[in-house]
């Protein structure tokens, strides 16, 4: 990054007008240049400025050096498109021109994708249906098109996907999503409020935890409160059991998908009992109410502690006995090894995170490179493989599993004393804070802007799935049609995730 560029860290809030201001050119330039020196785009967005133009907010994330940088511009109708030369701005420049209207000139594939109305106003009257746009299109005698969703078979979200195929062999996959479009980011400005807890905690119901420690762990940041040390081991118990449980279930439906019922049956019980660990600390399943700004809601005495740790290792004794049938199972491992494979290369340019970045053998993991809570003093060893492959994305799964239990049973056995929640006190104005947390799918992003008054003026949320969803399409490419459930269940993403 060039010098006039200030770092900071993840958690750190910097005054708003530190954040340079860039002609848009040079903006452009460099994030281009950033990138292919190896930093990550961790956000590209916009908000309001002045003159009715719209400021480009750039978080640039240096992993090697656990660093973040901000940089900004003012644009009013077009700039110049990122994403020619840099793959991982595709999704956000779509995003962005159909929140502003603003076009990023130049950009490959540019259309909807959460199929709503413009921020500003347009005189749009209704907005656009979702999925109603042209759709990429391969021509050829015996090219043929078929559509998936986003109604589906089974009681799952929608999504809509369409397949170019000769024969059974996918040419391209397209992915359109936005049916679950709810607002939430424009909900969250003029906060904090008694609201704003609980909408992000269904920003992603499967992720609760991860987005909710990521939203408190920025507020805590602007206020400048101390969370006690006992809440962060907590939060970071909620955090991996998160982990455990979703892991366990994308197992054993990974198991289902080549239909191999023995740990597709034991894995979606198991997963049961995990989320249950869950609901013994706080009452929910999913975590509602546990993390709150100022540390957590509900507390864990030595009794609960040793019952906790008992009924975890229980649970993964018959999660080891599950998994190994199936990888005992070569009719399985044919199905898994080479199927739906991302090189490490096109993992980077696309900026893929969590267990499919970390499957192509990338060592990204933010409880590692941006750690924050108590991953700050108890480290979670990074679990990765290299093939890229669904082989790999289970494997990478089933190792976390055990390293996540042995984080989970260490915490409990060890929790500080002391108190578990702190008095939050009024916001810093006109200061933006980067907050970054492992979610099970890998990298959650709150990025909190607050003005003047101390109320949220934008706040930015990049879900894991937002960035994994093209590493699916590019999965699928001279992939059979049939082996598409399997793919997708290997990244398991979140619609709802997406859609916001």
């Amino acid at each position: 990054m060039a010098m006039s560029i200030p770092s900071f860290h993840n958690g750190e809030p910097i005054p708003l007008a530190t954040v340079p201001y860039l002609p848009v050119r040079e903006f452009r330039a460099e994030i281009v240049s950033a990138v292919r020196t190896g930093f990550a785009l961790t956000a590209l967005f916009g908000m309001p400025g002045e003159n009715g133009r719209v400021q480009l907010f750039g978080v640039l994330a240096d992993s090697t050096a656990g660093s973040l940088s901000a940089l900004r511009a003012e644009v009013n109708e077009a700039y110049p498109c990122l994403t020619v030369e840099c793959p991982q701005a595709h999704w956000f420049e779509r995003e962005i021109a159909e929140q502003w209207e603003i076009e990023p000139q130049g950009h490959p594939w540019l259309k909807p994708i959460r199929f709503h109305p413009p921020y500003r106003s347009s005189g749009i009257a209704q907005p656009p249906l979702p999925g109603a746009t042209e759709f990429f299109k391969v021509d050829g005698d015996e090219v043929h098109e078929v559509a998936v969703g986003p109604v589906h078979a089974g009681i799952i979200e929608p999504g809509h996907f369409r397949f170019q195929c000769h024969g059974e062999r996918v040419f391209h996959l397209e992915v359109s999503l936005g049916y679950q479009h709810r607002g939430i980011e424009a909900a969250l400005v003029g906060g904090p409020n008694k609201r704003t807890i609980h909408l992000i905690e269904t920003l992603s119901g499967d992720s609760t935890i991860g987005h909710a420690t990521a939203y408190c762990e920025a507020i805590e940041a602007l206020s400048e409160t101390a969370v006690p040390a006992r809440a962060q081991v907590l939060r970071g118990v909620a955090l991996e059991l998160e982990r455990l449980a979703n892991h366990i279930g994308d197992l054993g439906a990974l198991a289902g998908d080549v239909g191999y019922l023995p740990t597709a049956a034991y894995c979606g019980r198991l997963r049961g009992d995990f989320l249950n660990l869950t609901a013994a600390l706080c009452g929910s399943r999913f975590g509602r109410g546990m993390v709150r700004p100022g540390g957590v809601l509900f507390d864990v005495d030595a009794k609960l502690a040793i019952e906790l740790s008992r009924r975890l290792d229980k649970a993964l004794k018959e999660v080891a006995n599950a998994t190994r049938l199936m990888w005992d199972a070569p009719s399985v491992q044919a199905r898994f090894e080479d199927t739906g494979a991302i090189s490490a290369r096109t993992c980077e340019a696309l900026g893929l995170v969590g267990p499919a970045a970390r499957a192509c053998g990338i060592e990204r993991d933010i409880r590692l490179d941006f750690p924050s809570g108590v991953f700050r003093f108890a480290q979670v060893p990074i679990s990765k493989w290299d093939t890229g492959d669904v082989f790999a994305r289970a494997w990478v799964r089933w190792l976390e599993i055990q390293r996540s239990a042995v984080f989970v049973r260490e915490q409990l056995a060890s929790l500080p004393q002391g108190r578990s929640l702190a008095t939050v006190g009024p916001l810093m104005p006109s200061h933006l804070v980067v907050s970054l947390t492992e979610g099970w799918r890998g990298e959650i992003a709150h990025v909190a802007i607050i003005d003047g008054r101390g109320r949220l003026s934008r706040y930015k949320v990049v879900d894991p799935s937002f960035r994994n969803w093209m590493g699916l399409a590019i999965a699928l490419r001279n992939q059979q049609i049939s082996d598409f459930p399997l793919c997708n269940k290997s990244f398991s993403l979140s619609y709802c995730g997406h859609d916001l």
